[in-house]
């Protein structure tokens, strides 16, 4: 029995998908819900909301790769596959700061840090995942980058 609260949410949304009869929304909330299942029965515990949050960001990297494969390879029909079940896992996600609100992010914790060139790197980033907020690493580190460089 799911016990995050993220986890009854996909349920639920689950269930109202299979009584509005969306075939293709069924299919991609089913395969989420068993990756979750895969991942409780293989760790032999219950999941966190922190745990499908992981989950969650790692299908979503997953189609993001894909995504960039068939979209490269001219398989338009795939890629659009993709892209929408990228979209779907992404609404049980935290909403993802965004790039003005990353800037000052990454600014406050230069500042908080006394980072003054590039050898302080790690320093900056470990800063940013103790902020507890939701950003791409990516980005982030290219802004850090940025300011420091």
């Amino acid at each position: 029995m799911p016990q995050s609260e993220r986890q009854l949410q996909i349920v639920e949304v689950t269930k109202t998908a299979m009584k509005a009869r969306e075939k293709e929304r069924v299919a991609v909330l089913r395969m989420v819900n068993a990756e979750l299942k895969r991942v409780e029965v293989d760790e032999r515990r219950e999941l966190t909301d922190e745990d499908v949050i992981t989950i969650l960001k790692k299908m979503v990297k997953q189609r993001q790769d894909a995504h960039g494969q068939f979209h490269a390879a001219g398989r338009e029909d795939l890629a659009n596959q993709e892209a929408f079940e990228i979209a779907l896992i992404e609404e049980f996600l935290p909403r993802m700061m965004s790039e003005d609100e990353l800037v000052v992010l990454v600014e406050r914790c230069i500042s908080e840090s006394g980072a003054a060139g590039m050898q302080d790197m790690g320093k900056v980033m470990g800063a940013l995942k103790k902020s507890g907020g939701q950003f791409d690493m990516g980005k982030a580190s290219g802004l850090v980058k940025a300011k420091l460089g």
